[in-house]
């Protein structure tokens, strides 16, 4: 009906409002990281929970986590991650990752079990993925790297996309315990055009600045 429809596009609407609040806090924590490591790659990102159409809080008291976790029992949510990508050069690339996640109802027991982990503490809607709380999860749709806080697939397209080369950055670390293996820092199976295109290669240099989801 009509007021259904209505509900739906208020939901979406708001929905796009704090995808819209997640992503300027990611690029305003990538800026202010930026301004003091200015020859690095920054990261940033922060994650938002969304029930319906309340948003749930990073939990800080036990009332809190209880609150959170008695309303997405026996639901699903939505968690909404910013993420936000700034290179050297000042060039910056973000995007924002909605997972939806379903929760198993849960008891009292649970609950109450959960409370005393202390794992909700600071957590978006007063749980952590990543620890008792994966135990919960009955269903999820999208990225589950992105609940615990930080999308690693879209962050790697961003860094990319800006210019670092993940994937060679990966195969010289792996190669590294082999150079360091011999003191005089080359490795005899490796050609000497090789030997020495691996010994120039620069530091990695990445930074982060990241709200605990």
């Amino acid at each position: 009906g009509a007021d259904g429809t209505v509900s739906t596009k208020t939901d979406g609407l708001r929905k796009r409002i704090e995808a819209f609040k997640v992503l300027s806090l990611a690029i305003e924590k990538g800026r202010a990281a930026h301004a003091t490591q200015k020859d690095c790659y920054i990261i940033s990102a922060d994650t938002v929970v969304a029930c319906g159409r309340r948003i749930l809080p990073k939990a800080e008291t036990e009332g809190e986590a209880r609150a959170c976790l008695d309303l997405i029992s026996g639901r699903a949510h939505d968690v909404l991650t910013g993420v936000a990508v700034l290179a050297p050069d000042g060039r910056e690339a973000s995007r924002v990752v909605e997972t939806r996640v379903s929760f198993k109802r849960l008891s009292p027991v649970e609950i109450e079990g959960y409370i005393a982990s202390g794992e909700w503490r600071g957590k978006a809607g007063g749980y952590a993925i990543q620890g008792l709380a994966g135990a919960f999860v009955s269903e999820i749709a999208g990225s589950h790297p992105s609940v615990m806080g930080l999308p690693l697939y879209e962050t790697v397209c961003l860094l990319e996309g800006l210019g670092y080369p993940v994937g060679r950055r990966w195969r010289i670390r792996s190669e590294q315990p082999r150079r360091q293996a011999d003191r005089s820092g080359l490795c005899a199976e490796e050609p000497v055009s090789r030997q020495r295109s691996l010994r120039d290669e620069p530091q990695d240099c990445v930074g982060g600045a990241q709200a605990e989801g």
